[in-house]
């Protein structure tokens, strides 16, 4: 596929999260080098399944299954440690090794503990609450904009006084506790075990573009959750789009030679905000039934509704789409008619009530089933290259 999609592919969520990006990654990661993760942190949620058994990650790209495939966690990322440390540890438990090939950004920043517990604080004190997943993620870029943050490159220096200097202003703000203790423990660990691995990330990714290397970057969270394009304020506190990625790792714009934009065949959202295409009663629990719709980071059910051609077209706009994957195609099976947003105004395309999970071939779709995929074609302009039809890694059409 690598010969089609070029030597560096992005993979971009075009909803509100969840889409399913973790397996078309994992999928392409065979025929890449480079595997890069840019933005975002422990809040996004990549779920595979692998030979019948799932994975769920929340930093480490979903490539990482791959043997000898390259690691790289860009500068955009705000990295929680003991997350980081827990996921290495279960790579390490399945006899994946990592370490060997593990590239962090020196100017990644880290999410501590207390983080989180801000992120709470802040959460509860809001009129409306956003929905956030209280993962620390939005503190901790508060601590980067304001220039407090704290670095990767500093995991190796003596971090108490910096810690100690934030107790009482961050207990009088917030009504939180810092426990310094635990944060220079959890500061000590990653650094005997992650301390080599953290790098210039920048001219890691020159080097590999320079040398040849194929890059695949997996983006995180997606387009409508986007700090500055997204249904703002009900937003992630990072840059989702391709430029968001790109500006994370320190890549050009005009190295990218494809972006694949990922989409449910239907669409769900996590917390608060708006949805136009919110389904209702029995559709919306059916569809998260059949879809296994609870976030893999908080367990919350998903709310669930029906695509949005209109989103999918601003997503477009945004990151210049080559291909769409469509992902869980399979559970609309059971619907008799499927409605669509398309310009404004829910239409109700044919249904097909026949079985597609498994299936890995375009013609053996039922004819209306076919049907669903060209009108998104014709309606965004863009060809969808990758069906999913199934949570497996071989549950997929492919049409490159």
């Amino acid at each position: 596929m690598q010969s089609s999609l070029g030597p560096v592919t992005s993979v971009i969520g075009a909803q509100w999260g969840d889409e399913g990006k973790g397996k078309i990654v994992d999928i392409l990661a065979s025929e890449y080098d480079v595997i890069a993760r840019a933005c975002g942190g422990a809040n996004a949620g990549h779920t595979i399944v692998v030979e019948g058994e799932k994975h769920v990650f929340h930093l480490m790209p979903s490539g990482c299954l791959h043997e000898g495939k390259q690691i790289v966690l860009g500068s955009g990322l705000v990295i929680h440690l003991p997350t980081l440390m827990k996921e290495i540890e279960t790579l390490e438990g399945h006899g994946i090794s990592i370490l060997d090939r593990l590239h962090i950004s020196n100017a990644a920043h880290i999410v501590f503990d207390y983080h989180k517990e801000v992120d709470g604080a802040l959460e509860e004190s809001r009129p409306q609450p956003i929905g956030t997943t209280k993962r620390g993620i939005g503190p901790a870029y508060m601590d980067k904009a304001a220039r407090t943050g704290v670095r990767m490159e500093r995991l190796g220096k003596d971090l108490s006084k910096e810690m100690q200097s934030r107790v009482s202003s961050i207990k009088k703000i917030y009504g939180v506790d810092v426990d310094v203790e635990t944060e220079l423990k959890n500061i000590a660990e990653a650094q005997e075990k992650i301390g080599h691995c953290i790098i210039d990330t920048v001219a890691y990714l020159s080097e590999a573009r320079t040398t040849g290397k194929s890059i695949l970057i997996e983006g995180a969270q997606a387009v409508l959750l986007d700090i500055d394009h997204g249904t703002y304020p009900f937003v992630t506190s990072s840059s989702t789009t391709l430029a968001g990625a790109l500006q994370g790792l320190g890549l050009p714009p005009m190295c990218v030679t494809s972006c694949i934009g990922v989409a449910k065949a239907y669409c769900t959202r996590v917390g608060e905000g708006v949805f136009d295409t919110e389904a209702e009663g029995g559709a919306q629990e059916r569809l998260r039934e059949r879809g296994g719709e609870y976030g893999s980071t908080t367990g919350r059910p998903r709310r669930t509704g029906w695509l949005n051609i209109d989103q999918l077209n601003i997503a477009n706009a945004t990151n210049g789409f080559t291909h769409w994957n469509v992902t869980k195609l399979d559970v609309l099976d059971e619907e008799e008619v499927i409605p669509v947003m398309i310009n404004g105004k829910l239409e109700e395309l044919a249904g097909w009530k026949s079985n597609t999970a498994g299936i890995t071939s375009f013609d053996k779709l039922p004819e209306s089933a076919q049907a669903y995929i060209k009108r998104i074609e014709a309606e965004t302009g863009v060809s969808v290259g990758f069906i999913g039809t199934g949570p497996g890694r071989e549950e997929m059409i492919t049409r490159t």
